[in-house]
């Protein structure tokens, strides 16, 4: 729907997001937040003829919008000129009805307004919500679909998938069980996939298409093992397709530079003209973008081959911090809490995969998964793979004296960026940052 103009990414990374809050906590802000899924539609308008000159926070000339799912607060902190998100409405209609969708993007542009725009769209259906709306399936894809009870979706045509025709992911059981819950994801990405189409065609009738930027990424990865709340390649690899009018000579093409979400704020930016403000947190530290435009990378492909990761928490109780590096086919993960379990979220824990998975597992029966409960538990403090070689990321090469320059070359990068980012867990775990102190790193002597 949006290849006439369109620049790939793969991969996109999510770097810095592997849980939905954050995620939009940088888009407002590019800030990195040691953190916190929806899949979401980024558009982001010129004025006819042109970039928008005047900054997309207070004052700047631009009429900000968001319809979905927010996820973030408070409105003072995070305000939007027209919002229909979670906070005024019901999510199901906010975020998963194309329909309603449809209709408020219409209405957002047809309100009589000269100033260039930013249109957020943040669809719901890559979410499970087997444990708030379970009527409605695990991934509401029952939602709207014209069965008794589930009500109608009237620009929706429900796609149903064979779950034994699905293509089963590598790091996704092979069970009925896991494959009935894939088939249910991919009829919820259907809807998902026709609302954005809807919305294109909201915008070319509005005549604002040929003049708009139009971003397409999700803010996490896949809600099944070893995807989102993990830094593995399941929980950062992210769609992310790119639409410009201004950008002809790379349209249809495909880039492998490494890219992160946090990039998307300063693309914006540059797409409008607009320099970032001159501000600081608590008075202390002047904030610094941590992205870069994606603008350059639709003219020619850029030698970008590094990017960084960085998951704290999810939910309140799933404290378990983790820092990576991806570098070239490298990927260095820091496990700082290593010794602990590794934390699953409610909505995970209820699914039909995971229910499957542990049951599996405690009868001693075949899991169908490339790996067993105790190793994705229980993790290595550093993880090392060469994805070249082991794209399941299954052999952990960190004490593999062949790999000691590697090792200690990512391990230094990985060090620099959280010093330049202000990571308050660059010393842990077996450290304390004492800022006022030299050196910072104050030891803990904790047998680590």
């Amino acid at each position: 729907m949006v290849t006439f103009c369109t620049i790939i990414w793969c991969p996109a990374l999510a770097w810095c997001t592997i849980c939905c809050t954050t995620f939009m906590m940088w888009l407002s802000t590019s800030v990195w937040v040691p953190s916190m899924i929806s899949v979401a539609l980024l558009v982001s308008a010129s004025s006819a003829g042109g970039r928008g000159r005047p900054l997309l926070r207070g004052g700047a000339g631009i009429r900000t919008g968001i319809i979905g799912k927010k996820h973030v607060g408070p409105e003072t902190v995070y305000p939007f000129d027209f919002a229909y998100t979670e906070e005024n409405g019901s999510v199901l209609q906010v975020g998963r009805n194309i329909t309603r969708i449809k209709l408020l993007v219409q209405k957002f542009l047809q309100t009589q307004d000269d100033r260039p725009f930013f249109l957020y769209v943040a669809f719901h259906d890559p979410h499970r919500c087997g444990h708030s709306q379970p009527q409605y399936g695990a991934f509401c894809e029952k939602f709207g679909n014209g069965e008794s009870g589930m009500g109608r979706i009237p620009d929706w045509t429900p796609q149903i998938y064979d779950p034994q025709d699905v293509q089963v992911p590598y790091f996704v059981p092979d069970t009925p069980a896991a494959r009935a819950d894939l088939a249910a994801q991919y009829t919820t990405i259907g809807r998902m996939d026709q609302g954005i189409g809807l919305v294109l065609q909201e915008l070319r009738g509005a005549g604002v298409l040929n003049d708009t930027l139009v971003i397409f990424t999700s803010d996490n990865g896949v809600p099944f093992p070893s995807g989102r709340t993990n830094l593995y390649w399941p929980g950062t690899a992210e769609p992310l397709l790119v639409s410009s009018p201004e950008h002809p000579q790379r349209w249809g093409q495909a880039s492998e530079a490494y890219v992160s979400l946090l990039d998307l704020t300063p693309t914006i930016l540059d797409w409008f003209s607009i320099p970032y403000p001159s501000y600081a947190i608590f008075g202390l530290k002047t904030v610094q973008l941590t992205g870069r435009s994606l603008l350059p990378a639709l003219e020619a492909e850029p030698l970008w081959t590094t990017v960084f990761g960085s998951q704290s928490h999810h939910e309140v109780t799933m404290s378990y911090p983790m820092r990576s590096v991806y570098h070239q086919n490298f990927h260095l993960v820091h496990n700082l809490h290593f010794k602990m379990p590794f934390p699953v979220d409610q909505d995970f824990y209820v699914s039909p995969t995971f229910q499957d998975l542990l049951n599996r597992s405690t009868a001693g029966r075949p899991t169908g998964w490339y790996k067993d409960l105790h190793r994705y538990y229980y993790r290595e403090r550093w993880e090392l793979y060469d994805r070249g070689r082991d794209p399941r990321e299954t052999q952990n090469l960190a004490a593999d004296p062949r790999y000691a320059q590697v090792l200690g070359l990512l391990q230094t990068q990985l060090a620099k960026w959280q010093w330049e980012t202000h990571d308050p867990w660059v010393c842990a775990p077996d450290g304390v940052l004492e800022e006022k102190l030299s050196p910072q790193c104050r030891p803990l002597h904790n047998e680590l």
